[in-house]
Parts: C-alpha cells; structure tokens; sequence
C-alpha cells in the first residue's frame, strides 16, 4: 500500500491548496498509524491529526508511533462512533474489508466541505463473486467479469451518496480508482441543496449501450458520474519523500489522460476482438485516436494498461474496430 499512501499525500496537497488554513483530520482505523502519520508529517497541511485503533495491540504501537510527531493524537477508539474530539476537514477510513460499518461515524464527524478518504478491499464481494453479500452489504447488485472491480467502486460510491443524502449531505468524487486489490476514493461533502439529485441508478441490459457488463443484470445501483474532479487530479504531484516514486508518477499521468474520458467503463481491445469475432484485437493508439476524429472524447485508463473509456456507444466502437483491421 505504500503507491496508495503516495497518492494520499499527493491529493492532500493538492486538495488543501484550495483553502489557506491548517487542517484536521482524523484516521478511523489506524492500526499503526502508516497512513495518517505520513499524511501529517510529509503533507504539512495538517495542524492537528487523530489516528483512533480499536485493537489494543495495535493501540499500543500506535501510541508510540504517534508520539514522534508534533500535532499526532492517537487514542485507543471503536470507529464506529464519532470521537468526542469534535469534527474533521478530513477523515480517512481505510479498514480491512468493508468501510462500511465506519461510515455513519465518518460522516457525522466531517465539517461541511471537507474530504471523507474510503478504501474497500472486500472485492470478493464488491466485484460480484459473492453476490448475495454484495447485496446485502450495499444494497446493490454487482457487476461480474474483467469490469466488476469498477462496478465495485461505482457500488461503493452510490452506497456512501445514499447515506449521506439521509444526512442532508451530498458527496462528489474528487479522486476514486481502482487498483491492486482495492477501491479508494476521495469524496467532498456537502450540505444537500433542495432539489438536487445524485447520479445514481440500477442499469439495465437492455438500456445500456457503453462497454458490455458482465452477468445477466440489472447491475447497481452504480454510481454513474465522475470519477474525478480534473483540476485537483491535474495539480497531483509526485510527493518529495514518496515510497514508490515512479510507479506513482505512472500513474498520475495515466489519470491526467484519464479525466478527458471520465465516464462509466472501458473498452479493452482484446475484449472487442473476442466479442465482435474479431482475427486480431485492434490497436489501441488507433482506437482512441479514431474516436477522436469522430468527435468523441476517448483515453485510456488507470484500471487496465489495454483499457479506454470513450462516451462513444458500444456500435460506434464496434464499427470502428472493424474498420481498423486490414483487409484479408
């Protein structure tokens, strides 16, 4: 997890040179503090930082961690409940397994307009192999096959747009990805305003018309809307003191190309050759830039290295396949 913890500091520098003064933030599973001490000591945008463990081994190490860092609090803490240290600019909840039993507290202790950081690793659940859990989890039947993981975090995002518009609050994505094995995203909450509404449906097979979903559907609810906010995604930078600076840096230009195409699902060529009968799978450079051509916005994408999104429709990406292989 050290790219992730990379890209946490990253966004945090990015994000709070939005405002002009030091933040709070609280990390709700902390074990041994990893996260959240890096967040404090090499963001320098946090005054203050309380790191909460509920295990009493893990507390223990947290506590000692902690103490080598001006503005750390660790404390031994059930997540669960909101901590009687008051609200947060940003609060991190990054467990093993399911973020869900943490996300009530989470949300009840972020001030208006600040971040809630989430990481699910329960993929086995998320990304459709336990569909039963999946659905008695979220609330939301997943997406099977290559793209399942995606239809994890969109599940993931719709979930936490649920329970915050029973808050009153809204969330918007800034940064949410897929990678290793887990979804992470970074979400502003908001006060609710009337009227408004969240891009959150169930998709239907015969009324989709983007990348083939795997399974019979209905899939969803899915969170259908950005993945990211472009500008905070464009000033993401590789932190000085990154654990893993190349791979980090890899991967933000993958997302710097990626938030020209921020729409739901990819295409991957291989997959497009063995659906459509194809001899050959079609080149990617060429796909991308035919599409363009056409009009249509097109990139590749972080989830997969062969992957592009494009708000083409499934025909159109079909017929221009077909047209790119050369004549037998």
């Amino acid at each position: 997890m050290a790219g992730d913890r990379d890209l946490a500091v990253s966004f945090a520098v990015a994000w709070s040179a939005r405002g002009t003064r030091r933040l709070a933030g609280w990390e709700v599973t902390a074990a041994t503090g990893v996260r959240g001490l890096r967040l404090l000591h090499e963001g320098r945008v946090f005054e203050s930082f309380l790191l909460t463990e509920a295990n009493d081994v893990a507390a223990e190490v947290l506590v000692a961690n902690a103490a080598r860092y001006p503005g750390a609090v660790a404390a031994r803490h059930d997540g669960r409940s909101p901590p009687p240290a008051g609200t947060f600019d940003y609060v991190d909840v990054d467990p093993y397994g399911s973020p869900v039993p943490f996300v009530e507290a989470a949300l009840a202790a972020i001030r208006p307009n600040g971040v809630l950081a989430v990481t699910a690793t329960d993929m086995m659940v998320l990304a459709g192999v336990q569909k039963g859990a999946c659905e008695r989890r979220y609330g939301a039947r997943p997406v099977r096959g290559r793209l399942g993981p995606e239809g994890g975090l969109r599940i993931v995002l719709a979930y936490l747009a649920r329970v915050a518009r029973a808050r009153g609050r809204t969330v918007r994505p800034l940064l949410a990805y897929v990678r290793d094995h887990h979804v992470r995203a970074y979400l502003e909450v908001a006060p609710a305003s009337p009227g408004d509404s969240d891009p959150v449906r169930t998709v239907e097979r015969d009324r989709w018309t983007g990348p083939a979903l795997g399974g019979a559907g209905p899939w969803g609810p899915l969170w259908l809307g950005p993945l990211f906010d472009r500008d905070l995604v464009r000033a993401m930078q590789v932190p000085a003191n990154a654990a893993v600076p190349r791979a980090t840096a890899i991967f933000l230009d993958r997302l710097r190309e990626e938030v020209t195409a921020d729409v739901p699902f990819y295409f991957e060529a291989n997959r497009l050759a063995a659906e459509l009968a194809l001899p050959m799978p079609p080149s990617l450079p060429a796909m991308i830039s035919g599409l363009r051509v056409r009009g249509y916005r097109a990139a590749r994408t972080h989830a997969r290295p062969e992957g592009f999104r494009t708000d083409a429709s499934r025909s159109v990406v079909a017929e221009l396949a077909r047209g790119l292989l050369p004549p037998r």
